[in-house]
C-alpha cells in the first residue's frame, strides 16, 4: 500500500462520518415531524369521537328520560323533540 493512501483514505473516513452524521441528524428531524403530524391527526380524531360521544350520550339521555317517565305530556315532549333540529 503506498504512504499516499494513509492520509486519502483517514480524510475520506472523516468526510463520510461528516456526511452521515448531517444524513442521519436530518432523518431523525424527519421522523421526529412524521411522528408529531400522526400524533396531531391522532389527538384530532379523538376530539371528534369524544364530541360524536357526548352527542350520542344526549340523545341516550333524552330516550332514557322518555321512557321512564310516566306524565301525562309525553307525547307533547315526543313531538317538541322531533321538532328540534339535529346537531
Amino acid at each position: 500500500m503506498s504512504p499516499i493512501w494513509v492520509p486519502v483514505l483517514g480524510i475520506l473516513c472523516g468526510t463520510i462520518a461528516i456526511f452521515g452524521g448531517v444524513f442521519l441528524k436530518a432523518w431523525f428531524a424527519l421522523q421526529q415531524r412524521k411522528m408529531e403530524l400522526e400524533a396531531q391527526m391522532v389527538a384530532e380524531k379523538a376530539a371528534q369521537y369524544a364530541a360524536q360521544t357526548e352527542r350520542l350520550e344526549q340523545r341516550v339521555r333524552v330516550l332514557e328520560r322518555i321512557a321512564t317517565d310516566k306524565g301525562a305530556d309525553l307525547s307533547d315532549e315526543i313531538e317538541q323533540l322531533r321538532d328540534q333540529p339535529l346537531n
